[in-house]
């Protein structure tokens, strides 16, 4: 539980050498096997743990917790947290764009 609490990216530390555990398998078959049962998983893992993170970020936000000082807690930018808050979780390539103000409005774009 200490080890949880430390903040100090240790059981992340772990992951990441258990998936270099995966890269250094030397039987190709093997190696091949076992990135499959990985990939096969990876990917609702993640989900959950981006679900766990907007949990957090939206509670202290409902407490009034700022962007900035939630963003230095979980050692994101203040703009990861915004994300983060309003549920976006893409690459910033797809990210929608936003309307301009003659567009929402029904004017004439530039464009």
């Amino acid at each position: 539980m200490a080890e949880e609490q430390a903040g100090g990216g240790e059981v992340a530390q772990r992951v990441f050498d258990a998936l270099e555990a995966l890269k250094a398998i030397e039987d190709e078959t093997a190696r091949a096997r076992e990135i499959s049962v990985f990939l096969r998983h990876y990917g609702p893992k993640v989900k959950e743990l981006s679900d766990l993170r907007r949990d957090f970020v939206l509670d202290q936000r409902a407490h009034k917790v700022s962007v900035r000082k939630i963003a230095a807690t979980i050692d994101v930018s203040p703009s990861t947290v915004q994300d983060i808050e309003r549920g976006y979780s893409g690459s910033g390539k797809t990210r929608p764009r936003k309307e301009k103000a003659e567009d929402a409005d029904g004017g004439a774009s530039a464009d």
